[in-house]
């Protein structure tokens, strides 16, 4: 008998491969991907008490099978007319080859929203249900249905065949691949969503093994990793949030910064830096200093800068640059860079930039204003653990230390 997480993991593991097989076989994705989940869901109940099967991607993509038989017959048999194809369960083994990486880019076509792509890529690809799906991001389950429906016609309407995209048009859709990746590990991060992040960092191991001379996804994977390093020591008791420079940095991951700074190192020497591995290079500065004061602040507002002129229109790069050049210059330097950005909303609006603003004003001097910043971006905090943390922070700025 195997346990309920070790079956878990070999289904998250095996979702894609089965789908690619039953869609490369019979066509019609949506349904295909109805009969996966239906498998999946067969296989999470009875392969705990059972025993796992010998060939357990022969014996899910032989369920789905069967079941996209019984689905295709029972619409058919609701809209009386007949299929251009013959489903035949029966059809001879499945290919051995692995179409996760069709998968993830079919998931990701351009005529879907960000939102969507996002959904239908922890379905299909990732093999989570609609109803962990809508946990994870915190709308209900019927939202997360209509979602996932949606994005499936749109797929089914764009009559975009089961086949590797070539040439330019591979690469973009590579690129939506990433940022969908990249949206779903920041998702977790952000929310302190281990699983969301954890499934995030799969998916781009398993893009890695697909494209392993690929310095992006290599930028990428290194990225994540070393940004998840850090995840142990980031909150305290109450989940508030840690500062880096006050991390117990015995409780970063050092597996994964081991793996991280390897594979940046190793992305960064193939050619012309991406914006990942450029990400990905600040993070392994970070992670590779024994204490904050060892932090190599000029060489990370060099690669911000790099990044800036990479991806000039991004609000939250210009921030971080700003904060890394107050950092190395004083906190005046980097206090006038922020006031470039106090026009544009984006960045204004989000209580990172009003922290970032009140930390270089304490760090200036500025009591009086690093209070009233504090407490302003408590108000935009959106979880109460922040907001108790920053308006602790404004308490400590009392009048007479003005």
């Amino acid at each position: 008998m195997r346990g309920t997480t070790e079956v878990e993991g070999l289904l998250r593991e095996l979702a894609p491969q089965v789908l690619g097989a039953v869609v490369r076989r019979y066509g019609h994705f949506d349904a295909a991907e109805d009969a996966t989940q239906e498998a999946l869901i067969a296989a999470a109940a009875q392969w705990p008490a059972d025993g796992i099967p010998d060939s357990p991607r022969a014996w899910l993509i032989r369920v789905a099978s069967r079941k996209l038989t019984d689905l295709l017959r029972s619409d058919q048999a609701r809209s009386r007319r007949e299929y251009q194809w013959q489903v035949t369960p029966d059809a001879g083994p499945a290919p051995d080859q692995d179409d996760s990486l069709v998968l993830l880019l079919m998931c990701c076509h351009p005529s879907l929203t960000s939102a969507a792509q996002i959904a239908l890529t922890l379905r299909a690809v990732g093999g989570l249900t609609t109803a962990q799906i809508a946990r994870a991001f915190l709308v209900p389950e019927d939202t997360m249905t209509r979602r996932i429906t949606r994005a499936r016609q749109r797929v089914k309407d764009s009559g975009v065949p089961f086949a590797m995209p070539g040439g330019d048009q591979r690469a973009g859709r590579l690129a939506a691949v990433l940022h969908v990746l990249y949206l779903i590990f920041t998702e977790g991060y952000a929310s302190t969503r281990a699983d969301l992040a954890g499934e995030a960092i799969r998916l781009t191991r398993m893009m890695h093994r697909a494209l392993p001379n690929d310095s992006e996804v290599a930028g990428l994977l290194a990225l994540m990793l070393l940004t998840d390093a850090r995840r142990e020591a980031r909150t305290g008791t109450g989940a508030e949030p840690i500062p880096m420079a006050e991390q117990d940095r015995s409780r970063w991951n050092a597996a994964y910064i081991r793996e991280g700074t390897e594979l940046v190192t190793t992305a960064l020497r193939t050619g012309p830096p991406g914006l990942y591995q450029l990400q990905a290079a600040i993070a392994a500065l970070h992670d590779e200093a024994a204490t904050a004061e060892d932090t190599d602040w000029p060489q990370i507002a060099a690669l911000y800068e790099l990044l800036v002129q990479a991806d000039p229109a991004n609000p939250v790069i210009r921030l971080n640059h700003a904060v890394a050049v107050a950092m190395t210059d004083g906190p005046r330097a980097g206090l006038a860079m922020l006031e470039d950005l106090c026009c544009d909303r984006r960045v204004t609006a989000d209580h990172r930039f009003l922290t970032a603003r009140a930390h270089l004003l304490e760090m200036a001097g500025q009591t009086c204003a690093a209070r009233e910043a504090y407490h302003a971006a408590a108000g935009r905090a959106p979880t109460l653990p922040q907001q108790r943390y920053l308006h602790a922070r404004a308490g400590r700025l009392t009048p007479r230390n003005a």
